[in-house]
């Protein structure tokens, strides 16, 4: 790096706006989110915030653990057919919904169905091999699906496997997101957008005992510096998502606490490959995508944003999860090949809009881009935008190059399918491969660990030369609370989950 980049790179700062106190009632745990959640209905939702408060809302078949284990939650046990084209599931007897409502087997097939068939379900994607859910008995529902799918269980430890009352989902049609009715520890109460999201415990929950706080109130505050300033004023309890350079201060305060895990997600950067107008343009040139990332180190940024404590990346699959392709590595920053490819592709100085959530971070993290591609002759002009609005742009394909994470699944069907495939829902680059989609459908079908990650490997190959997806790093789960918090579990998903949780007076 050249001495007047890295100036132009270290100078780049954010500025923190004056934190705020809001009142707190008893027993009342306030989250500080990093952005305001999309719609609330699990079917149509793709915000990792959103995924956030359905865990306080909405209860799943299965979830996840500590440890990463699938454990039952609606669901007490699944059994498999020889040829694995059926599964059986079990429920959990004397479970309600909010609206006083009786969760049983017609109720998850309602559900399923709907992740299956409404206009706009970002879930069928992940489910989509179901062909039918077939009631057995009122606590038994079996699923039959078109061919094995190995994934099936982890996609049902997540929003689609949540379950909605029927009764109230017919009743509200569109609007369900508005008022969303599960079978979750707390209830929806009221949400202001941009504000705060309230939910309060419900006291007809199947596993009530573990539940020990009346109220939770999520309150989006994009910026980092806000949310800390907040949590250390003691105007909220948590914050979720906190800078690496910010926890040495949490560490020194007595009066604060830490939660970490390794994520199982990524931060990329998503291209414009072939959605819409915009692909017309230079970003549609797979040279064009190339130099750009040639222009980019991603350690440079990892160590000014992130203290160094995120991990490069050049894939969606983290390190500590046994489908990691260990080959697939982030290469040097090359700024004199850069300028070649752009030569070839007829675009010597091109114009590149980077769509940004609007937050201090990511805010960095363009500035940094935009002087580091600078060197190889891109313009890269920067555009911040409200996140659930940036989601909506990437889908109709007003972007050039979008910043955005993913949080992870436990199975790497769930970091890659609905990103890659053809028509795949969170496809925003709109890359259509015919030998990628085969590849990501036979993973599909296969249980072994070894043949299932060459799949990947040979679909990854492709993925990288097309660069619909740029990888950049694997982050952390790093949460900030009240040391009065005690029983917060630290799960790599990096969803808060208070069961068990209690705040000291």
């Amino acid at each position: 790096m050249t001495q007047s980049l890295a100036a132009r790179i270290f100078g780049v700062g954010v500025l923190a706006a004056a934190a705020f106190a809001v009142p707190a009632g008893a027993q009342t745990l306030r989250i500080g989110l990093a952005e305001d959640p999309d719609g609330l209905d699990p079917t149509t939702a793709r915000t990792f915030v959103g995924r956030i408060v359905f865990a306080s809302l909405c209860d799943k078949l299965f979830d996840i653990d500590a440890k990463l284990n699938v454990v039952p939650q609606l669901a007490t046990t699944h059994a498999w057919s020889a040829d694995g084209k059926e599964l059986t599931i079990a429920l959990r007897d004397g479970v309600r919904f909010h609206d006083g409502e009786k969760m049983d087997a017609a109720a998850v097939k309602y559900s399923l169905d709907r992740h299956l068939k409404m206009q706009g379900s970002f879930r069928r994607a992940e489910i989509s091999v179901v062909q039918s859910v077939d009631v057995i008995d009122p606590l038994t529902v079996k699923l039959t699906l078109a061919a094995p799918f190995s994934p099936l269980i982890a996609a049902l430890t997540d929003r689609a496997g949540m379950i909605v009352s029927p009764k109230a989902a017919e009743a509200s049609g569109a609007q369900f997101a508005n008022k969303p009715v599960c079978a979750g520890p707390f209830r929806f109460v009221e949400r202001v957008a941009q504000d705060r999201i309230v939910l309060e415990r419900f006291a007809d929950y199947w596993d009530k005992g573990r539940i020990h706080v009346e109220k939770v109130v999520f309150q989006p505050i994009p910026d980092s510096t806000v949310r800390l300033a907040n949590l250390q004023a003691g105007g909220l309890e948590l914050i979720e998502r906190v800078q690496p350079t910010d926890i040495p201060q949490i560490k020194r305060n007595a009066r604060l606490a830490l939660s970490l895990s390794d994520e199982l997600g990524y931060q990329g950067l998503t291209l414009n490959v072939a959605n819409g107008e915009r692909a017309k343009g230079a970003i549609g040139d797979r040279r064009v995508r190339e130099a750009l990332e040639l222009s980019i180190d991603r350690t440079i940024i990892n160590q000014v944003v992130y203290n160094g404590d995120y991990v490069p990346t050049a894939q969606p699959i983290p390190p500590a999860n046994p489908y990691h392709m260990a080959a697939v590595k982030p290469g040097e920053r090359n700024v004199e090949r850069a300028k070649q490819l752009l030569r070839e592709a007829g675009h010597p100085t091109p114009v590149i809009e980077l769509m940004i959530p609007n937050n201090p971070e990511l805010r960095q993290i363009g500035e940094i881009m935009q002087a580091m591609v600078k060197d190889a002759g891109i313009d890269l002009r920067l555009r911040a935008t409200e996140f659930a609005t940036s989601l909506n742009a990437a889908e109709k394909g007003d972007f050039d190059a979008y910043i955005l994470g993913w949080s992870g699944r436990v199975d790497p069907d769930g970091n890659i399918y609905s990103f890659w495939k053809t028509g795949g829902p969170l496809n925003y680059s709109k890359l259509s491969n015919p030998d990628v989609d085969r590849l990501i459908d036979q993973a599909r079908l296969v249980n072994d660990l070894g043949e299932r990650r060459k799949l990947y490997e040979q679909a990854m190959a492709i993925v990288r030369a097309e660069r619909s997806v740029v990888y950049l790093w694997h982050r952390k789960n790093v949460v900030a609370h009240s040391a009065r918090i005690s029983g917060l579990a630290a799960v790599p998903d990096g969803i808060l989950r208070f069961q068990d949780v209690r705040l000291a007076n």
